[in-house]
């Protein structure tokens, strides 16, 4: 359960700070793939990535529950939709498998999901 009392900005929220990371890592992994790509994959992937921790940073500063629920709701589809393209990457021999990686997207989707239910979500 988040502590109301300790958290007093997104950036202090363990899950915020994850989804953070996971940008970076992304970016770093992206500027390898092919030049083709800056405009397709490559820029799906990072639109998707970047918006885990903005959707998380925009549900922080939002009061009511309903409210806060759909960002964070926004933020688990966008995780899901970077986990598809990293299929696909994978797929079309532009990156390796890479279990850090998707341990890495399993940590924020977990974390996610118990933030969620920290606030009364169901999921």
């Amino acid at each position: 359960m988040v502590d109301k009392w300790k958290v007093k900005s997104f950036e202090d929220l363990i899950v915020w700070q994850k989804a953070h990371q996971l940008v970076l890592e992304i970016y770093k992994i992206t500027d390898d793939f092919p030049s083709e790509e800056k405009f397709g994959l490559v820029s799906q992937m990072r639109r998707a990535v970047v918006s885990v921790p903005a959707n998380i940073t925009e549900g922080f500063r939002k009061r009511g529950i309903k409210d806060k629920l759909n960002f964070y709701n926004i933020a688990q589809g966008s995780l899901d939709e970077l986990n598809y393209y990293i299929i696909l990457s994978k797929d079309l021999g532009y990156m390796q498998a890479n279990k850090r990686l998707l341990e890495q997207i399993k940590e924020v989707a977990k974390l996610l999901s118990g933030l969620i239910k920290s606030i009364g979500g169901k999921r």
